[in-house]
């Protein structure tokens, strides 16, 4: 399969334009996240169609609490993500290391995820668990088709998603849960993304009428002083208004940060606080 968005360089180098990378990629090659290849001056996908994980969740588990409430939601992933976060709570298949565990998952056609929400009766589709911007290319095939059965539209994503893949996302999305971390030092240090990137998306979203809800995970240690939760509610507002739901979630050890304290909830309830005397409106904690 052909990547979505891409440029030609000289000399058969092309430019992945799915992410904001931007990955310059020669002939032979990959970009980051190892699942878009340069095969003689085409850009391709490896991870079309390979469905690594398949649930019905309730729809709260995205979380999304002000969107479609109460049902639940068909949910898959196809494997990778852009990001390297230390604590990634699906490593084992967000994360892929070399060009060759992206064939990693069972082959599923478009349809057949049509065909499991109508089985059970579900109103929606989420694209969740790894980042759904490595596998854009196969869920707007998916997306596209849940349009056309009337079924809505969900991405759980960390937002770092370029401009022209927006363009071609947005008006197939119904909903979003964008994972927001912090300012740019914790994406700089930590994440191998740009705050800058992931404010624009969750604002593009939000002037297009897409339902927005962020979550940010409070890592002690990583974004839980003061300035940096105030940062992150200041931002909020700015980017995308004091309606739009907050949910904040407790960290507990796990992949290379098990040795990371559990979030004391004092911070938790700080954070809420501060939020709420902000004017942001839906403010929930979670993981506790």
């Amino acid at each position: 399969m052909e990547a979505l968005v891409y440029e030609s360089l000289q000399n058969g180098v092309l430019r992945c334009q799915v992410c904001p990378h931007y990955c310059v990629i020669p002939k032979g090659s990959s970009g980051i996240c190892h699942i878009r290849h340069n095969e003689g001056g085409k850009l391709l996908v490896k991870n079309y169609g390979k469905v690594i994980a398949t649930h019905i969740d309730p729809i709260e588990k995205k979380p999304l609490y002000h969107f479609l409430k109460g049902s639940k939601t068909y949910s898959f992933a196809c494997m990778g993500c852009n990001m390297r976060c230390p604590w990634c709570q699906n490593h084992q298949i967000s994360q892929i290391t070399d060009d060759h565990q992206f064939s990693r998952g069972t082959d599923y056609a478009p349809i057949d995820h049509i065909k499991a929400v109508k089985q059970y009766g579900l109103p929606s589709i989420s694209y969740t668990y790894t980042e759904p911007t490595m596998y854009i290319e196969y869920a707007l095939d998916v997306m596209t088709l849940a349009h056309e059965h009337d079924i809505k539209n969900i991405w759980v994503s960390n937002g770092f998603i370029s401009s022209e893949a927006r363009e071609k996302l947005i008006p197939l999305l119904d909903a979003a849960n964008i994972d927001y971390k912090g300012d740019e030092s914790v994406y700089r240090d930590f994440s191998l993304g740009h705050e800058d990137h992931i404010l624009s998306t969750m604002k593009a979203m939000k002037d297009a009428g897409v339902h927005l809800e962020i979550t940010t995970l409070l890592i002690p240690g990583v974004n839980t002083d003061h300035d940096m939760i105030h940062h992150m509610i200041d931002k909020i507002i700015a980017y995308t208004g004091k309606d739009t739901v907050w949910h904040i979630s407790r960290f507990f050890p796990a992949y290379k940060e098990k040795a990371r304290d559990i979030t004391p909830y004092e911070i938790m309830e700080y954070a809420q606080k501060a939020a709420l005397d902000k004017g942001l409106k839906h403010v929930y904690l979670g993981n506790v």
